[in-house]
C-alpha cells in the first residue's frame, strides 16, 4: 500500500519517485543478482563528514572515500563531493561504471523513505524539502534510495553487527542529538510522518517539562546529548564556584573514573536519565535488546554505569543493553544494504 503524500512532499510531487518501505532482516545469500558483476554505494551524510563506500552485491566493502561537509553542505555541494567521490572510488578499484546498481544514502533529519526527500535537518546548511533520491539518480544514473541515517545504522547493525538477525531491538545513537532505530517484528519502523524514534523528545525524570521549540533540541537530548553533558559540567563547576576546564562528555566521564566528585555526579546523572529512557521505551516495545552508538553513546564508562542502574528495573522485563560492533561504520554499512535491496528490487522488476 503507497503512503499519501505529506504536504511537505507536494512541492516535488510533479516528479515522484516510487519507492515502497523494505522488510528489516538479513538479506538472503541467494539474492537475485549475486551472480551479477555488480556494485552499490553507499553514502552517509554527515554534519561534519561525507563518507562513501563501494561495495560488492554480497556487502563486501571494496573501497572507502571520506569529505568534509564543514565548510558547505548544501544540496548542491554534497552531490558534487558525491559525485567526485564515486569517481574516484571507481578509479582506485578498477571497477567499471557500468556495473555500478544502485546507491542509498542516510541524511540526519526526518526523511520520507517512500519519496526520497529529506524535509529538514538542523545538521546541513539549507536541507528543506530536498528530493535527495530523484538527485541522485540525476547525478550518478542508477536508482537511488534515500533513509535517515539512525535507522541505516540500524539496519546495518541487523544486518552484521550487533543485533544480526534480532527482529526487535532499538539503536540508540547518542552524540551531538539523540535519536533511535528501532525494529519490531523484523521491520524498521517509521511511523506516518516519519518522525518514529526521534526520542531525543521524551520526557523523563531529570528532564525539562517545557515544550520543545521548533529547531531546538528536545527535553531528553539538552540533558544526554553531548552539548547537553557540557552544560551539566559547567553548572556542576558554577555550584563549586570552580574554573570549569572545556571537557567533551568523554572528558567527562574520563574525569568520574579518575575520581572528580563533580564528574561522578554528572555520569551518575546521565546514566540515571539514559537508563528510564531505555527502561521506558522497553515496556513499550518490549525490545530484547537496545544497542548504543554515536560518540557518546559508545562511551564504555556510561554504558557501565547505565547497565548498573537498569540492573534495578526488573518488571515486565529487563532489557539487554550493549554497543554497537560497527561502530561509525554502522551508517554505512545500512546503506550498503538499502542499496543492494534497492538494486535486488530493481533487478526483480527487470525480470
Amino acid at each position: 500500500m503507497t503512503k499519501s503524500k505529506s504536504p511537505r512532499a507536494r512541492r516535488y510531487s510533479h516528479e515522484p519517485v516510487e519507492r515502497s518501505k523494505s522488510e528489516a532482516g538479513p538479506l538472503s545469500h541467494r539474492s537475485p543478482i549475486d551472480q551479477e558483476q555488480g556494485c552499490v554505494i553507499g553514502v552517509d551524510i554527515g554534519g561534519s563528514n561525507l563518507r562513501i563506500a563501494l561495495a560488492d552485491v554480497k556487502g563486501s566493502v571494496l573501497g572507502k572515500w571520506f569529505a568534509s561537509t564543514k565548510k558547505t553542505s548544501s544540496p548542491k555541494t554534497v552531490l558534487a563531493q558525491i559525485r567526485t567521490g564515486v569517481r574516484q572510488l571507481l578509479r582506485q578499484t578498477s571497477v567499471p561504471r557500468s556495473s555500478l546498481l544502485a546507491v542509498a544514502a542516510g541524511a540526519p533529519g526526518v526523511t520520507d523513505r517512500d519519496q526520497g526527500i529529506v524535509f529538514a535537518t538542523s545538521y546541513l546548511k539549507g536541507w528543506k524539502d530536498v528530493p535527495l533520491a530523484r538527485l541522485l539518480e540525476s547525478t550518478l544514473h542508477i536508482p537511488a534510495a534515500v533513509e535517515n541515517d539512525v535507522k541505516l545504522a540500524a539496519m546495518g547493525e541487523n544486518w552484521i553487527g550487533a543485533a544480526r538477525s534480532i527482529p526487535d531491538f532499538v539503536f540508540l545513537a547518542i552524540g551531538t542529538g539523540i535519536a533511535a532505530g528501532i525494529f519490531v517484528n523484523g521491520q524498521l519502523v517509521h511511523g506516518p510522518d516519519w518522525v518514529a524514534g526521534e526520542v531525543g523528545y521524551m520526557i523523563v525524570p531529570g528532564t525539562a517539562e517545557t515544550p520543545a521549540k521548533r529547531g531546538m533540541p528536545g527535553s531528553l537530548e539538552s540533558v544526554l546529548g553531548g552539548e547537553g553533558i557540557k552544560q551539566q559540567w559547567r553548572r556542576a563547576c558554577e555550584k563549586k564556584r570552580a574554573p570549569a576546564q572545556d571537557l567533551t562528555a568523554t572528558g567527562v566521564f574520563y574525569d568520574a573514573l579518575t575520581g572528580d566528585r563533580r564528574a561522578k555526579r554528572v555520569l551518575e546523572h546521565s546514566a540515571r536519565i539514559l537508563a528510564y529512557a531505555v527502561y521506558n521505551i522497553s515496556t513499550i516495545l518490549n525490545s530484547s535488546l537496545f544497542v548504543l552508538g554515536g560518540g557518546v553513546g559508545m562511551n564504555g564508562t556510561l554504558l557501565e554505569a547505565t547497565k548498573r542502574i537498569l540492573a534495578e528495573y526488573t518488571q515486565p522485563a529487563q532489557p539487554k543493553l550493549i554497543r554497537s560492533s560497527l561502530g561509525q561504520d554502522a551508517q554505512l554499512m545500512g546503506a550498503i544494504r538499502l542499496a543492494i535491496e534497492t538494486a535486488e528490487s530493481r533487478f526483480a522488476l527487470n525480470t
